[in-house]
């Protein structure tokens, strides 16, 4: 173990540079008087595939950029077991995602206002932190006044803009939505999403705009701010304060092999994900007691609900094969294809490698009981069986469809006291009658979508599941099939009141029952958002930010 040292003492010590910890080293440093230490398991962003939008076919399962984790196989997709991209590398998640911008439904923070008991959390009060990071397209050149000021904000850090192409398939399949009885809109951000349009993107002139490049590259070279790469976070040091109170003074990390204790005065900051944090709470003891003894860690501090609660968005991914018009599939078929595709990048930062994963985005409910939209598509004008294999030699569109509001919840649970161990991951998709009946709701309103007029022409023809699946038992056991995750694991650390048993942290993101620790990130949502978790996990970050400074 190295001896401590002036040098590894710091005010605040950030676990994790991923979404979340690359603002609040920002906002944290921004204070001269702070010594800030933000720490990351993998590398810096400097790999070309990052910063190239379609390069997260090459980060994705890629050790240099992903922690290439698995779920344990699922009952609800009929004994499969998932790759569970997670970010490991400077700008974590937001180096990998499908750079959608997207905040959620008010409703998701209302509800979150009401399990904590405190309007902070309700969708006015949040839509300001979003908006204080946020640098529009839309008030690009003019001031933020009214109209567009009220919802969007210009001059943050966080880039939005326009996807730069256009498929005529996909304009196809809009104009059936909007057929359809679904409305189309040009903003999925205002508070209710229902509609048809296409994604925004966190992108800057064609190229990813990560939370690495928003967030610490204009600050790193203050004088306060340390950025540690390659530093995987061992346990957190936990002794009892002179009141008899639980506190987290520092962490013990593996930094290029060598054992190292870091001291916190202040606070540790967990931001390592929906993963990671609950995985470093078990192995520092903190979590369920029996649990944990079970795996040779001794139990500092008992708190049920860590790693509980997993939600995810599991997205349906149906195919259909289409006639007389261009997919991706036959454009990159060929070397002269992929050529044409290189050079229309090289040359104006457009085209297919300028494609987030998906383009076009349709908010509704999976039926007409539901009181809100509550399923999402992401729809891509290509096809191919399975992530990482060759796209399909026919034309084809993928219309995933996930449910966004899921009743199943699962564990993320430590297997061993190693921390090079990765945990145990149930999500434990389509565990209840409501997931399993929306699923097979939602295949269904893919099928009224493509049997419209608009996409007649095109002649759509159903490859999965394929259309000799009818009833909802054939239906939902097709999506376990076709299932698969959407990247959105939330959950596991939720915030709530100090009498939920269940809840880790109290509204403030301060773990119950431990002085100096917090955890920010996606892991602290009671309930997931109704749509992408990105940008709702920044402003969480902005929100923690504000606290921490003003020392609640």
């Amino acid at each position: 173990m190295a001896l401590e040292s002036d040098q590894l003492v710091f005010d605040f010590v950030i676990v994790g540079a991923g979404t979340s910890g690359c603002l609040l080293a920002n906002r944290l440093s921004a204070d001269p008087t702070k010594r800030v230490l933000l720490l990351e398991a993998g590398g810096k962003d400097n790999y070309h595939w990052v910063h190239i939008p379609v390069g997260y076919l090459y980060c994705i399962n890629n050790p240099r950029t992903d922690w290439r984790f698995k779920t344990e196989s699922e009952a609800g997709l009929n004994g499969r077991s998932l790759l569970y991209p997670r970010g490991r590398i400077l700008g974590g998640c937001s180096s990998i995602n499908g750079m959608i911008y997207m905040r959620g439904q008010a409703r998701d923070y209302d509800q979150w206002a009401n399990v904590t008991g405190e309007n902070e959390w309700s969708w006015s009060a949040c839509l300001e932190d979003f908006k204080s990071h946020e640098d529009n397209y839309r008030l690009d050149g003019r001031s933020a006044a009214g109209g567009e000021g009220d919802l969007h904000a210009g001059g943050g850090e966080w880039r939005v803009e326009k996807q730069r192409l256009n498929w005529e398939i996909l304009d196809a399949f809009a104009k059936a939505a909007n057929e359809a009885g679904i409305p189309a809109t040009d903003d999925f951000t205002s508070g209710d999403n229902t509609g048809t349009g296409y994604f925004e993107v966190n992108q800057r002139s064609g190229w990813r705009w990560n939370t690495s490049k928003a967030f610490l590259r204009p600050v790193k070279n203050r004088p306060n701010l340390e950025i540690w790469t390659q530093s995987q976070v061992e346990d957190l040091s936990l002794a009892p304060d002179d009141s008899g109170q639980m506190r987290c003074d520092g962490a013990t990390l593996k930094r290029a092999g060598v054992l190292t204790k870091v001291t916190a005065r202040e606070e540790v900051i967990l931001s390592a994900g929906a993963i990671g944090s609950p995985q470093i709470l078990q192995l520092s003891g903190i979590g369920d007691g029996s649990h944990l003894q079970s795996c040779g860690v001794e139990v500092r501090h008992t708190l049920a609900g860590v790693g509980k609660n997993l939600q995810d968005h599991l997205q349906l991914r149906t195919i259909y094969r289409v006639e007389g018009v261009k997919t991706l599939n036959e454009l990159a078929s060929t070397l002269v294809g992929k050529a044409r595709i290189g050079l229309e990048y090289a040359l104006t930062r457009s085209g297919p490698m300028s494609m987030a994963p998906s383009q076009l985005g349709i908010f509704t409910k999976s039926n007409e009981a539901r009181e809100h939209a509550n399923i999402q598509f992401h729809v891509q004008p290509l096809s191919l069986e399975s992530f990482g294999q060759p796209l399909h030699p026919w034309p084809g569109i993928t219309a995933s469809v996930c449910n966004l509001n899921p009743t199943s919840r699962g564990t993320v649970l430590i297997k061993s006291s190693r921390a090079g161990d990765a945990p145990e991951i149930a999500p434990n998709y389509l565990a209840t009658d409501e997931d399993r009946q929306v699923a097979a709701d939602s295949i269904r309103v893919v099928r009224r979508i493509t049997e419209r007029a608009a996409l007649s022409q095109y002649q759509p023809q159903e490859v999965k599941p394929g259309p000799d699946y009818a009833s909802d038992q054939d239906l939902a056991r097709a999506a376990g099939d076709i299932g698969t995750t959407i990247f959105h694991p939330v959950g596991t650390a939720k915030m709530g009141r100090a009498d939920d048993h269940s809840a880790v942290v109290d509204s403030h993101l301060r773990v119950h029952g431990v002085n100096g620790l917090r955890v920010v990130d996606a892991s602290v949502m009671p309930t997931i958002t109704s749509g992408n978790t990105n940008s709702p996990t920044l402003m969480i970050a902005e929100k923690a930010a504000r606290c921490i400074a003003a020392g609640v």
